[in-house]
């Protein structure tokens, strides 16, 4: 008996996918797309193992990247061992949108990136990964569509598929061992898409409840160790004192120090004194 509600869960189904990719469903006249996907779709072209997809998947999660697209996976989907691999990502599985083939992949997008890492015979810009997410970035911020295309595992994409691309991603890789696997491929595309869409924070000192210490810190715990080392001999002979003293000042202003590294040190030696002067 054929399902009266098969049709009404297709066109549920197709909305959903549409609402997930920030599309509204078309409506008898309209043709206009409302709203723009923020992010590439990372298009997976003929995959050969799951856990490799689900590797993916879990890769393009940590970047925020969220579009993926399977391109004739070789195992079929959906795929188990893609779902065990994904470890928190199975929704990007969930959303991924299976392509018969690269056409079909590609159609709604203005540009394409194909990644590769050997040279290939054909005139194309050839992008590291950073400036191509850089162009990416400015394409995606300008209301286009983009790309990115990873080759099957054994030999990755066939010159064919790099020509429907508008500019090939090369990796700098060792060359005598180019061979990447396709789940490092898309973490490095999708760390130098969150180096470019999200606001990186290169350095950042963590004091743990403490100050960098300033100068008079500095002139303090000086003074206090030249004070000591005077009283117990150190700078000798005579004729060197001088420098000796300079180059222990020297030493403390080239070391960068907390007011908490300061107190320590006073602490030091204030209680190696304590403890010779008990064994006096």
């Amino acid at each position: 008996m054929k399902n009266p509600f098969a049709g009404v869960r297709r066109k549920i189904s197709h909305i959903g996918f549409l609402a997930r990719a920030g599309l509204r469903p078309m409506t008898q006249g309209m043709s206009k797309i409302i709203e723009h996907p923020k992010t590439p779709a990372m298009v997976l072209v003929r995959p050969q193992m799951g856990e490799n997809i689900g590797a993916a998947a879990r890769a393009m999660w940590n970047f925020g990247l969220d579009r993926m697209r399977l391109v004739a996976p070789r195992d079929g989907w959906p795929n188990p061992a893609a779902v065990a691999m994904a470890s928190g990502a199975g929704r990007l599985l969930d959303d991924a949108q299976l392509c018969a083939d690269l056409p079909g992949a590609l159609g709604d997008c203005s540009f394409t990136f194909a990644t590769t890492a050997r040279p290939r015979d054909l005139t194309k810009p050839v992008f590291s990964p950073e400036a191509a997410m850089q162009l990416a970035a400015q394409k995606i911020a300008a209301g286009q569509r983009v790309a990115v295309m990873f080759g099957p595992e054994r030999a990755g994409l066939e010159n064919d598929d790099i020509a429907r691309a508008n500019a090939i991603i090369s990796v700098p890789v060792n060359p005598a061992f180019a061979s990447l696997n396709l789940a490092q491929c898309v973490l490095l595309v999708g760390y130098e898409w969150m180096r470019q869409s999200a606001q990186i924070t290169h350095l950042d000192d963590q004091m743990a409840g403490t100050d960098w210490a300033n100068g008079q810190d500095i002139e303090s715990l000086s003074q206090h160790y030249q004070d000591r080392l005077q009283t117990a001999g150190f700078f000798f002979p005579d004729h060197k004192a001088q420098s000796m003293r300079t180059n222990l000042r020297n030493f403390w202003s080239r070391m960068p120090m907390t007011r908490a590294d300061v107190q320590m040190m006073h602490g030091i030696l204030r209680q190696m004194v304590r403890w010779k002067e008990r064994a006096d």
